[in-house]
């Protein structure tokens, strides 16, 4: 036993030592970009792609921008509109690509426009897209705390149907999605794990929802309603107009391609893992968003229904439409939510990251604060609370005006 024990530990030095290089090489191209390893590299290929995937989320996208895609197109919209994001997608994904293989910085845009724009304009370029990454990061975060707090409440009111949801109801729901969230963020060592699991469960919910709801709906649309239906409930008397408003909802099933570029230097081999997380993000996205989108309109029985819903949830009123029964329509939204969760979570991340590289380059007041690392938690966890922070802020706009949140 002795001996095998002894040829075990030899077969795993040269294996350790493999890693330490790897890292150790990853470290120095840091160097050589002027920074230094500030955090572990715990990220594996999965993990990262959880993250970005996760973060992406196309299928719970869809559900959660259902009613402004049947407005402005219908399923016609959804349908077609998903495909052309996707081409597009694809484009963005590969130059996405290229840039995080050639600079491999969690800095991402605004490092690589320091990099490529001309020494006039490479500090113009670099101060204002960190800026505006920044505050896309911390909006979308908003964005899904809501998606996930507007759940919330819709299932509550669909158990309680003499309840008239209020604004005050959304926002202490988005607070505590939010505060909830925050949780996960905080531990550098953990959070691979919990991008995993994220992962997993967003795909796992979509097979679900996928199997359940179709085979329990007890009618069925025609493929005409599915392939050829188009609405205009906009205002606009152009239905070309319609159908370009309409594609916000398409184009949020692929947004945020961004984020695993700004996992650079937390995965061993940036320059291969990276490219392969954003260009498999698109799709896994676009299968599950297309067959989900499609499986969700065969299923739909009352398309003003799910227009005019009380819970304010029309992917909640689909299932309940489906099922025909409040308790099924309910657990089937409680795997939504738990995806919004995971969602929300991937966005803190790529908040955060973006916070602490910017600062890390005294892009943001209080710089020297926001750049600094917790060295026991292995997490940037002051950019990482300021961000949240000013997430929270932003939903208690919603009690003034939804209009004005949105």
């Amino acid at each position: 036993m002795a001996s095998t024990a002894h040829r075990s530990s030899e077969n795993m030095a040269p294996a350790a030592g493999k890693v330490m290089n790897l890292v150790d090489s990853d470290a120095v191209k840091l160097a050589r970009m002027g920074y230094s390893q500030d955090m572990r590299r715990n990220f594996s290929m999965w993990s990262v792609l959880g993250v970005g995937f996760s973060l992406t989320n196309s299928w719970f996208a869809i559900s959660a921008a259902l009613v402004t895609g049947i407005n402005s197109g219908g399923p016609l919209l959804c349908i077609y509109g998903l495909i052309f994001m996707a081409l597009v997608s694809i484009c963005v994904g590969i130059s996405l690509s290229e840039l995080a293989s050639a600079f491999p910085n969690a800095g991402g845009q605004y490092f690589w426009a320091n990099e490529l724009a001309g020494r006039r304009y490479a500090d113009l370029a670099s101060y204002t897209t960190g800026w505006f990454a920044w505050a896309g990061a911390v909006f979308t975060s908003a964005s899904v705390a809501l998606a996930a707090a507007s759940g919330l409440i819709g299932v509550y009111q669909l158990s309680h149907p003499d309840l008239t949801i209020q604004a005050w109801h959304v926002v202490l729901a988005f607070q505590a999605v939010n505060a909830f969230a925050f949780i996960f963020n905080t531990s550098g060592k953990l959070l691979p794990s919990i991008a995993n699991c994220a992962l997993y469960i967003s795909l796992l919910s979509f097979l679900i929802i996928l199997t359940v709801v179709p085979s329990k709906a007890p009618s069925h649309q025609p493929p005409s309603f599915i392939f050829a239906t188009f609405t205009n409930n906009t205002g606009w008397s152009s239905d070309g107009m319609a159908f370009v408003v309409g594609l916000v909802n398409t184009n949020w099933a692929f947004a945020c391609l961004d984020c695993a570029t700004h996992m650079a230097e937390e995965v061993p081999r940036p320059e291969r893992v990276v490219p392969f997380a954003i260009m498999g993000t698109i799709a896994v996205g676009f299968v599950t968003s297309w067959f989900y989108s499609i499986a969700m309109f065969f299923s739909m029985r009352d398309l003003e229904a799910v227009v005019n819903t009380p819970t304010l949830v029309p992917i909640l009123e689909l299932f309940h439409q489906a099922l025909g029964s409040w308790g099924g329509a309910i657990v089937l939204e409680s795997f939504v939510v738990a995806t919004a969760v995971g969602c929300l979570v991937a966005s803190h991340t790529w908040q955060s990251r973006l916070c602490w590289s910017f600062a890390r380059d005294g892009g943001l007041p209080c710089s020297k604060f926001l750049a600094h690392v917790q060295p026991q938690l292995d997490v940037p966890l002051r950019a990482h609370a300021v961000s949240c922070v000013i997430v929270a802020l932003l939903g208690l706009l919603y009690l003034g005006s939804s209009t004005a949140f949105n």
